[in-house]
């Protein structure tokens, strides 16, 4: 039966067809190697790197406490120089406003670099809701982060910045900090090509060989950023910022990709234990007595993540 799926698969998306073409903002790309261009290594130019990482404390249908972090790493000929992050506590409750439920934020942080009314949004906007249901009141958390994530790049100064993901304006009011100098590198890719494919795959197949860059429009192309490299990525903005990205993308683990977009993951990520950490000193705090006893399976929880860790049972 599995020899069966795998030859269904082959047969369906991993053939290579000069008619495909790339299906891309409801138009219809021919895929020609005369869009490829070669990438040569340059330096001597700053990179910022700049992800986000995020955990719900709490939550209920009517409220949600979240924890967010933003981290900007910054890069000079491969070395690290200065880096910037910036913490929060998200507090988002459902309000009835003019015959409408509406989400509302506060922020909790010595540096609030979003505006909190760019966070209050109905729960049935489009940018959030998920097909014809109202949106869970934790999408809001989602929303400040790549808020945070873009008012973070504008504040670093350097010659470029990068950041994790596309350009594309997802939530409402994101288009307020959305403007700047940016370039963002996506590790996935939902495109697709007229016969099924995938482009990241299918341009891999057909590329020619060393660094290249193929591009799709003004904005967007796929990047092959190390001669070796296994994958393609999806990249938009300044284009003048790959020549310098080459250099960033050679570590052994994932080649191709920018070890600089690797870093700041794993500093901006909330870890489980993080996460449970900030959950316990929250509700055990004697004067949020009458909150804990909503929340006593992830006391509970808490307690016994904690026993086995200090015990040696979790390492």
């Amino acid at each position: 039966m599995l020899d069966q799926i795998s030859q269904e698969i082959k047969q369906t998306i991993l053939n290579y067809n000069s008619e495909d073409s790339l299906i891309f903002k409801t138009r219809i790309i021919p895929l020609s190697k005369e869009h490829f261009s070669p990438i040569i290594e340059q330096n001597n130019k700053t990179i910022a790197f700049i992800d986000g990482g995020q955990a719900e404390i709490l939550a209920a249908g009517n409220f949600c406490l979240s924890f967010i972090r933003v981290y900007a790493q910054v890069f000079s000929n491969n070395q690290k120089m200065s880096s910037y992050k910036n913490e929060f506590y998200l507090f988002t409750k459902a309000e009835y406003l003019n015959n409408e439920l509406y989400y509302k934020s506060k922020i909790y942080s010595e540096n609030k670099i979003i505006n909190e009314d760019d966070l209050t949004i109905s729960s049935m906007d489009s940018s959030i809701r998920t097909g014809q249901e109202r949106a869970p009141i934790s999408k809001i958390t989602n929303m400040a982060r790549r808020f945070a994530e873009l008012s973070l790049a504008k504040q670093v100064a350097t010659d470029f910045v990068i950041l994790d993901g596309t350009l594309e304006t997802t939530y409402k009011n994101e288009e307020n900090y959305l403007q700047g100098n940016f370039s963002a590198l996506a590790k996935s890719s939902t495109l697709f090509t007229t016969l099924g494919n995938s482009p990241v795959v299918l341009l891999k197949k057909i590329g020619p060989l060393g660094c290249w860059n193929y591009q799709v429009d003004e904005l967007t192309s796929f990047v092959k950023l190390h001669p070796h490299a296994k994958y393609v990525f999806r990249f938009e903005g300044n284009k003048e910022v790959l020549p310098y990205l080459i250099q960033n993308s050679k570590d052994a683990l994932f080649l191709g990709y920018p070890y600089g977009l690797l870093h700041v993951d794993r500093m901006a990520r909330v870890s489980n234990m993080e996460k449970q950490s900030l959950m316990m000193r929250f509700l055990l705090k004697a004067e949020n007595k009458e909150i804990s006893d909503y929340f006593k399976f992830e006391i509970n929880s808490v307690i016994r993540l904690r026993i086995l860790f200090n015990s040696g049972s979790l390492t």
